[in-house]
């Protein structure tokens, strides 16, 4: 079969909007937990696949951990959980009337908490699980190196950074919506979700498993991955729970204008608006 076209992707994410926004609270919570894991694995992959390859050119590191941060994405959409950046599309429903300013906002609330919920929660376990000590102890140190500097961004590019992520997340979720097989679904969206990886965006719900898994290695390290790496607590010492609750604002607004108004809004605009007039 055909991929849709995009004004009946339109159409389709219009409609996705209003149903996800309607789901009770209990459930849209439990999927928005699972949806924060789902990402965390994807980042977890990603730092895996990434750690180690400091000899190759930066951005084919980049575009291999682009690659496999994609499993995060596969497995929100195809296993059906609730992701707060690909749900800024549902602006469209709102645009149309078909919801109202409050059940989405609500719907972004519940869904951004349970996001946080599950990234930070795998992070936890991953930490418990001793996997940064991977690669004599690569794994962490790329883990902790990434989460320093996300720590240490400016909040303007925060800000801008989370814009251009959530533009290729919100078009890899629209490609997704217009595919009919698991293998279209898959194929469309690895490019985008890479492309973003690849060229440093920052994504909200990532950086909720990607911080917090640097500040448990950190607090819960011994002195052996210390040695092992070269350095130490001290050499990371901006990266704290605050600095990481901070520069999840201007992320989190960036990843809101990049999906919501970038995408959503302009697709409404096309292939919507006359039909509302």
């Amino acid at each position: 079969m055909d991929a849709l076209l995009p004004d009946e992707i339109a159409r389709k994410a219009e409609g996705v909007g209003a149903a996800k926004a309607r789901l009770d609270s209990l459930s849209l919570f439990v999927l928005a937990i699972l949806a924060g894991a789902f990402i965390g694995l994807g980042a977890m992959f990603s730092i895996t696949a990434a750690a180690g390859m400091g000899a190759l050119p930066f951005g084919l590191v980049q575009f291999v951990a682009g690659i496999a941060f994609s499993l995060g994405l596969i497995l929100v959409i195809l296993g059906g959980a609730e992701l707060f950046t690909g749900n800024t599309l549902m602006v469209m429903a709102w645009a149309s009337g078909r919801i109202s300013l409050a059940e989405m906002l609500r719907a972004w609330g519940i869904v951004y908490a349970g996001n946080f919920v599950g990234a930070v929660a795998t992070a936890l376990l991953v930490a418990l699980a001793g996997q940064y000590l991977g690669g004599s102890g690569a794994v962490g140190a790329k883990a902790l190196d990434l989460a320093a500097a996300k720590a240490a961004l400016p909040w303007e590019r925060a800000f801008f950074l989370g814009i251009l992520c959530n533009v290729l997340v919100c078009l890899a979720v629209w490609l997704a919506l217009g595919a009919h097989s698991t293998a279209d679904k898959i194929l469309a969206m690895i490019l985008p979700v890479a492309a973003f990886v690849a060229a440093g965006f920052e994504h909200s719900v990532a950086n909720m498993y990607i911080l917090p898994l640097g500040l448990f290695i950190k607090a819960l390290a011994g002195e052996s991955f210390w040695q092992a790496i070269g350095a130490g607590p001290s050499d990371y010492a901006g990266l704290d729970w605050p600095a990481f609750l901070w520069r999840l604002i201007p992320v989190t607004a960036g990843n809101i204008i990049g999906g919501g108004v970038l995408v959503g809004a302009v697709y409404w605009f096309v292939y919507l608006r006359r039909r509302e007039k």
